[in-house]
């Protein structure tokens, strides 16, 4: 068929409409390509020159770009040794209140959506609790630091309180632990009960229906058909939770105070590493820096696929 027979009433043939579409497809999809690589680059290459500085000697530091590989004579395993040295003791105790306080704050967050989403009580009740709730989620952490430090030095002094638990060789620093999972618990509740009951709003109400009609109490709907069906969300809220957590600063800064504590998370030790009278150590510091980030990317991975479905929901 010759372009004269395709031609349509507009005076342009098929074909030339056709090979025009396919350039105009193949531009928009080049200069979208384009962007995503611009994109994928200004936010990868400050991530590759801390990774890059961090396996360079002082004297590559100073003589090349930070973005520039360090070469066979500035390269150094050496700031990573002793990153891994002065924060193992950190990420150990990071991790004493971080976990707890995650899954805690998670737990209870789905117990008080729950709560407020799918039992049948009054509105009139339900408005106000969820209100208070998230009216939590804007206070900000400088405006509680000092009924925060109040409260635990004056009015429940662990210190005092767990005398027995130190008399077995614990040091009694390891209170400031209890404090931080206690904290982040109640500061974290309100943000894991709005997500999980935006997530359970779009539950099937007929499902739990069911259940009731065949005479499962609350406890058993929870326990057999929300919890099962909340793994998505609760990946979301671990992966925010613990990410919150693991890199507040000023939580710790109040409770714990000193690097030099036995307790010190990792976060407080990391504020510090690298600086001496001498100046600041780059290459020591992004070593720490990317060492400390280890158990939040293995949040990321190990709970990738149901955060992403959790988010889509």
């Amino acid at each position: 068929m010759t372009d004269e027979e395709l031609r349509t009433d507009g005076g342009v043939t098929a074909t030339a409409r056709l090979r025009r579409t396919v350039e105009e497809t193949t531009a928009s999809g080049a200069a979208l390509y384009v962007v995503l690589l611009l994109m994928g680059a200004f936010y990868l290459v400050p991530i590759e020159s801390g990774l890059v500085t961090s396996i360079k000697t002082n004297t590559a530091v100073v003589q090349t770009p930070p973005f520039a590989p360090p070469g066979p004579s500035g390269f150094t395993l050496e700031k990573w040794q002793m990153a891994v040295d002065a924060l193992l003791r950190g990420m150990g105790n990071s991790l004493l209140y971080a976990v707890p306080a995650t899954v805690i704050s998670a737990f209870v967050g789905s117990l008080a959506a729950y709560g407020l989403t799918i039992p049948d009580w009054k509105q009139s009740y339900k408005a106000p609790l969820l209100a208070i709730i998230v009216a939590g989620i804007f206070i900000p952490y400088q405006a509680v630091l000092v009924p925060l430090t109040q409260f635990w030095s004056q009015w429940v002094q662990l210190s005092q309180t767990l005398s027995f638990v130190w008399a077995l060789g614990i040091p009694n620093d390891y209170a400031g632990i209890i404090e931080l999972v206690v904290t982040h618990v109640a500061y974290g509740i309100p943000i894991c009960t709005l997500l999980f009951r935006t997530y359970y709003k779009t539950m099937s109400e007929e499902m739990v229906e069911s259940a009731r009609l065949d005479g499962a109490s609350l406890r058993r709907v929870y326990q057999r058909i929300i919890l099962p069906l909340s793994g998505p969300m609760f990946a979301v809220v671990l992966i925010y939770q613990f990410t919150q957590i693991w890199n507040d600063l000023l939580f710790t800064l109040v409770l714990v105070s000193t690097e030099s504590s036995p307790a010190a998370p990792v976060v407080l030790i990391l504020a510090g590493l690298g600086t001496s009278m001498e100046g600041q150590d780059f290459a020591l510091r992004m070593a720490g820096a990317f060492f400390a980030a280890l158990p939040t990317l293995a949040v990321y991975i190990f709970f990738g696929d149901e955060f992403a479905e959790g988010v889509a929901a």
